[in-house]
């Protein structure tokens, strides 16, 4: 036996932080202690669990990552400000919310929908300086990923003030109206936009690239287009009481959960996109990338002449095919432009791995979620499964991915066809997410568009 290898020194994980390590995990038990100590009435025990077992994973995360840290540290520092400028004037609940629109940092930058908004901006104009980048000159390409890079982080950052300042807002209108904001289409868009977003930010900098960040944010834009549309048309930025089906705290749970799937399945898909682009015949391109949009075309225009559907389904059809429509020529304009489009992409070994990965912690998450659902279903409405629409396209999600990870692992599956295999499965996730809302009706209806 080499005995030299045991005369250097093995410390322990923990030996090895630093003095910022501590420095940050004090912070973070100081916040927590602070939100118990303060808001420990509203909690009951599963919640004060919750946050028992958050401030330890936020800790091994920030340690992990060291980008992470910064950002939990500015949006507690933010998010304090705010409860600061709306508690200066005490009401019964503990809060004027009309300084919302009164005080400046609130109505511009703090408040909630302020600071939504913003996110929205950022995610824009970071998905411009990606795309940007595409399309300087030498040299010049790097500095406007790397400002799109600074943007998305700025997003992130805005979603999770948001994010927070909505839930603290929720429980100033009345005592049995707060509750965390992840109970509805509104809610869970900033939550995904802010995931998936975070989930390419990490992969930007562990494999050191920023080309595909035109990729990602391309689908976290839609998701936000899509937010704004849902709060002009519905005015869905109002808070409202939840349904009993949702007065419980496994949706603290089991609704993150899902996200961190839908995160990672959208972020493969559009790893996948690039793979595509790089690899795979002009021809099989447009075949793929405009017949599958046309077939939905199609499939949608015979539901709207065979159907018995309402005059608003009809209405929310065609409005769906000329959205589809416009989707199918950006498509195939991407593939005109797919040597520029390609030319810095990672190598193919690189973009593979990075959609493997992707989808392994998502369909691990994903499976946390659909437990923890089905946990849900049998405290709200007496049984595990009922093969409800929404829990039937959740279990048609995990069966696609499950089906793509053994195919990888147990057959070797590699290339061209996993690339399309992940696009694809972005639109089954897609329509399990979204359409059913829209087109099914069962136990999930609150969730209707």
């Amino acid at each position: 036996m080499n005995t030299t290898t045991f005369d250097l020194p093995r410390r322990h994980a923990l030996q090895r932080r630093g003095a910022m390590d501590w420095a940050f995990a004090l912070l973070v038990l100081a916040g927590g202690g602070y939100a118990f100590s303060r808001y420990q009435a509203s909690m009951d025990v599963y919640e004060q669990a919750i946050l028992g077992f958050t401030l330890p994973t936020l800790i091994a995360l920030g340690w992990f990552w060291k980008p992470l840290r910064w950002l939990s540290l500015a949006t507690g520092a933010a998010v304090l400000l705010a409860i600061a400028l709306y508690t200066r004037q005490m009401d019964d609940f503990g809060a004027d919310l009309a300084a919302g629109e009164q005080v400046f940092l609130l109505k511009y930058m703090l408040s909630s929908q302020s600071a939504i908004l913003w996110m929205s901006l950022l995610f824009f104009m970071s998905n411009l300086f990606y795309w940007g980048g595409f399309f300087t000159g030498a040299g010049r390409h790097s500095v406007a990923e790397a400002a799109g890079s600074k943007l998305a982080w700025g997003g992130v950052f805005m979603a999770l003030v948001g994010t927070m300042v909505r839930w603290f807002e929720s429980h100033q209108i009345a005592p049995d109206i707060g509750h965390i904001p992840v109970s509805n289409l509104y809610e869970v868009f900033v939550l995904f936009c802010w995931m998936t977003t975070l989930f390419h930010l990490y992969y930007e900098e562990k494999f050191a690239t920023k080309s595909l960040g035109a990729y990602v944010m391309l689908v976290v834009s839609a998701a936000v287009a899509f937010l704004l549309w849902y709060t002009v048309a519905r005015g869905a930025q109002e808070i409202q009481p939840l349904v009993p089906a949702l007065q419980s705290w496994w949706m603290k749970i089991h609704v993150p959960a899902n996200f961190v799937g839908y995160g990672c399945f959208a972020l493969a898909a559009m790893v996948a996109l690039a793979y595509l682009l790089k690899t795979a015949t002009t021809r099989a391109l447009l075949v793929g990338l405009v017949g599958v949009p046309g077939f939905i075309i199609v499939l949608i225009v015979a539901v709207r002449l065979l159907a018995d559907v309402t005059p608003q389904t009809i209405t929310g059809l065609d409005g769906w095919a000329g959205k589809i429509a416009g989707v199918m020529v950006f498509l195939g304009v991407c593939v005109a432009l797919r040597s520029r489009l390609s030319a810095r992409l990672p190598d193919l070994p690189q973009l593979d791995d990075l959609m493997y990965k992707a989808i392994a912690l998502g369909f691990a998450f994903f499976t946390i979620a659909t437990i923890l659902g089905a946990f849900w279903a049998a405290e709200a409405w007496g049984g595990y499964w009922s093969w409800d629409p929404k829990e039937t396209w959740a279990l048609i999600v995990w069966l696609n991915y499950a089906a793509w990870l053994h195919m990888r692992l147990m057959k070797g599956l590699r290339g061209a066809v996993s690339a399309w295999w992940a696009l694809v499965g972005l639109l089954v996730t897609t329509f399990a997410f979204l359409g059913v809302n829209m087109f099914l009706s069962g136990l999930h209806s609150y969730g209707e568009l």
